[in-house]
């Protein structure tokens, strides 16, 4: 009976220590309900946000390689299809001169020829209209820690959501930020020639974290996107953790090369369970120069104790905590091991 009661004691007394150390290590809410994400509810929100109203953005600018067709109301004969030369300029009949048209939107390069027409004595009120048929300029690439890379020419004003979840979402070893790529060069406003390029000319980058996008509902994060942008989501890598743990599986990284240690790891999984031989859990790691994986041992009761110092996990470690029940099976060379993590659910840490 005393036994009883001092192992009930015991375990509750485990279970307020790994409260503790899941609070300390800043294991945060999830975006609604306080826990870590899987990737499927990250990419869910991803696209439940993406389909969502968004504010007007304007038109398109027109951009060096577009298909335009342009039509005059009721003069046929200047109407027609044109295609933007790579310096920003198209020509039109009995026009004198070509005309730039690199930065303006389709509204404004139709107010531009009307006074053209006008100007040059063409036609007395002109009514153009422009339309983009072909959207060749630069195109939006995303590339990295997503569903599948694509590449495409933007066709109306679009947004960093409207990109990911085109994208298919994060895959599960994105990290927390995403990285928009884009060129600083001189902007063409519209009416000007495109100022040749300058391949000296620097980057600017735009960091953006994952949970400010998908949390926040500010739209300051969901930023627009243009042509030549490049959107990348950085692969952070996953540490799993298996065995007689609360909850056992995959936690991405925050960032490529991130390390995590062992009791932040322990306490995202909800502690270790009672029956947990917490002396004799194991670090598999695979050796990227040989392929070899070795086996660390972890004394993590130990760890807890304050009488050793914390280990770190680093991306595709697999920490094993055994259990009573399994302890026997677990000197079969690491062979099984090997393949926990592929059964895991993996989780985003906030």
């Amino acid at each position: 009976m005393a036994s009883t009661v001092q192992q009930a004691l015991d375990c509750a007394r485990a279970r307020s220590i790994w409260l503790i150390l899941f609070l300390l290590c800043g294991a945060q809410a999830s975006f609604s309900q306080g826990k870590v994400q899987t990737p499927q509810q990250t990419n869910a929100r991803i696209k439940a946000l993406a389909q969502a109203p968004h504010p007007s953005m304007g038109e398109i600018p027109i951009g060096a390689g577009d298909m335009l067709h342009i039509d005059v109301f009721d003069v046929p004969d200047l109407s027609r299809d044109v295609r933007v030369g790579e310096t920003g300029l198209i020509s039109l009949p009995l026009v004198p001169r070509r005309i730039p048209v690199a930065g303006c939107t389709p509204f404004q390069l139709g107010q531009r020829i009307e006074k053209l027409l006008q100007v040059n004595g063409l036609v007395m009120h002109p009514q153009v209209s422009v339309m983009v048929k072909e959207q060749n300029s630069d195109p939006i690439s995303v590339v990295g820690a997503v569903g599948h890379p694509v590449v495409f020419h933007e066709l109306r004003p679009t947004s960093l959501l409207e990109v990911l979840a085109a994208a298919g979402g994060v895959s599960d070893d994105a990290g927390s930020s995403i990285i928009i790529t884009r060129e600083t060069g001189p902007v063409t406003a519209c009416g000007e020639e495109d100022p040749p390029a300058d391949p000296a000319s620097d980057a600017k980058i735009i960091k953006i974290r994952v949970s400010d996008l998908l949390q926040s509902g500010d739209p300051v994060f969901d930023v627009p996107v243009y042509g030549g942008d490049v959107i990348t989501v950085p692969r952070a890598g996953i540490v799993y953790v298996a065995g007689a743990v609360g909850q056992p599986g995959g936690y991405t990284l925050n960032d490529p090369g991130e390390a995590i240690n062992t009791m932040k790891i322990i306490a995202l999984a909800h502690g270790l369970q009672g029956t947990a031989k917490a002396n004799d859990a194991i670090i598999f790691r695979k050796d990227k120069a040989t392929g070899e994986t070795k086996q660390i041992k972890v004394k993590l009761k130990k760890i807890m104790d304050r009488k050793a110092p914390d280990v770190r996990l680093y991306a595709s470690d697999i920490l094993y905590v055994p259990d009573s029940t399994a302890k026997r099976i677990l000197g079969k060379a690491g062979a099984a091991a090997l393949g926990i993590g592929t059964g895991l659910a993996i989780y985003r840490i906030p």
